[in-house]
């Protein structure tokens, strides 16, 4: 099932999201629908926070080319366990912050540990686009948007954009359909 995705500013994605406890049925549900609305989108990465689900669980799949095949991942509690001291500055975006996009300077490669869809804990080393995804993701869990390593001024003006957008879809969406 497609999810709506909340638009900052939105309270819930400032806040920092709750350990699942186990992975189970529910869990693996809502890692089916977080995947199906990030594919959807499109986008790379979504974490639950942005369908407003406290939860720390996160979805990824960094392949882009419709010729390989989709590499899927889920994850329940991510934490980084290793940072490399090597960093990477790379152009991101957000399904929540529709369209903008901003340089942020990161660690060029992670070891992540989670627990995977069947519950069972897993460590993956990620460097490249998957690095930058997985931190990324992982920062909403905590409450932290990428617009947050950015300058105020910066930020400000990114924030009042959204505002702007969000009131223009609920009008949109007030309007009756056109017969």
């Amino acid at each position: 099932m497609i999810r709506p995705i909340l638009i900052h500013p939105d309270p819930r994605l400032k806040k920092v999201a709750e350990p699942v406890p186990a992975v189970d049925d529910a869990v693996r549900a809502l890692m089916d629908d977080m995947l199906e609305t990030m594919y959807d989108a499109p986008g790379i990465g979504l974490a639950a926070p942005q369908i407003g689900i406290g939860r720390r669980i996160i979805v990824l799949d960094c392949i882009r080319d419709a010729e390989e095949e989709p590499q899927p991942v889920a994850m329940a509690n991510p934490e980084i366990v290793w940072a490399s001291e090597e960093t990477h500055t790379h152009e991101e975006g957000c399904l929540s912050i529709p369209d903008i996009y901003a340089d942020v300077t990161r660690p060029a490669e992670v070891k992540v540990r989670f627990l995977n869809r069947d519950g069972a804990e897993e460590e993956r080393h990620m460097e490249g686009i998957w690095a930058v995804c997985v931190q990324h993701e992982i920062d909403h869990l905590d409450g932290k948007l990428f617009i947050d390593y950015l300058g105020p001024m910066r930020r400000q003006m990114i924030t009042t954009k959204m505002k702007k957008l969000k009131r223009e879809r609920a009008k949109a969406a007030e309007k009756p359909a056109a017969e």
